[in-house]
């Protein structure tokens, strides 16, 4: 049995501060097994990681079946597959390089059934995940409120635009890609991310997100950071993820045997 349709909104959307796993592997038993250790969201990559169309459609299904919410984070600009994870059973989309308003009205328009944007209908694994005795025109109000759009800030571009972004109508989240932000802050010379610019930026996007009463969101490396992070003001903090994780455990185990 699966949790409840749509849980990840009402939480996040009453104030509780929740942690996701993200998954690059693309492998459905992995995310699975992650899901059932107790994360409110499991993130399926699918734009630098290994996930392709087969491979979501079975991970979407397996972290719902296994009582988390599937989120799934689309390829630059590929505003066509945001629908598709949407009717394969995901219940958020993470977008990256949202750099403008205009961006952000276009994803929007893709997420969102009308009036609020111009989804098309056909969730015919999304319903039978979500909502399976649920009427359509129910499901489609439930969705408009219970599937989240995370608007990904990464950019020098986007963080001057991040009040505008923040603001857009059927943008949930805003979601920070601290690698991709630290590397344009500095040219391309680094990926640091505790500079003190990319510290003020870090904080300007939770700021603007708190300030349109929109959730904002991060990615983090490890625990230590997403609980620095959670007592910054992020609210939907992913924590690691499946490769580095597996990386790291495989290093210190030989390591061990070693001596």
């Amino acid at each position: 049995m699966s949790q409840s349709a749509f849980a990840l909104a009402r939480r996040l959307r009453a104030g509780e501060t929740l942690y996701a796993a993200w998954c690059m592997i693309g492998s459905p038993i992995v995310a699975e097994t992650i899901a059932r250790e107790g994360f409110a969201a499991v993130v399926l990559d699918a734009q630098h990681g290994l996930w392709d169309t087969a491979s979501l459609i079975t991970g979407v299904g397996a972290v719902n079946h296994a009582e988390s919410t599937p989120v799934v984070r689309v390829p630059l600009n590929d505003f066509a597959l945001v629908s598709r994870a949407l009717d394969f059973g995901a219940e958020a989309i993470i977008a990256p390089m949202i750099n403008s308003a205009a961006d952000a009205r276009q994803f929007a328009a893709v997420a969102k059934y009308p009036p609020l944007g111009e989804r098309s209908w056909g969730p015919l694994r999304a319903m039978a995940l979500q909502s399976p005795r649920t009427a359509p025109v129910d499901y489609i109000r439930e969705a408009n409120d219970g599937t989240l759009t995370l608007a990904m800030i990464e950019t020098a571009t986007a963080l001057g635009n991040v009040d505008a972004i923040a603001a857009t109508p059927g943008i949930d989240a805003l979601f920070v890609g601290p690698f991709d932000l630290a590397t344009a802050l500095s040219s391309g010379a680094a990926q640091e991310m505790q500079t003190p610019d990319v510290e003020q930026a870090i904080d300007k996007i939770c700021a603007a997100a708190k300030k349109a009463g929109k959730i904002p969101g991060i990615y983090c490396r490890d625990a230590k950071s997403a609980l620095a992070m959670a007592k910054r003001g992020f609210r939907f903090i992913a924590a690691g993820n499946d490769h580095s994780t597996l990386r790291e455990v495989t290093v210190a185990q030989l390591k061990a045997l070693k001596g």
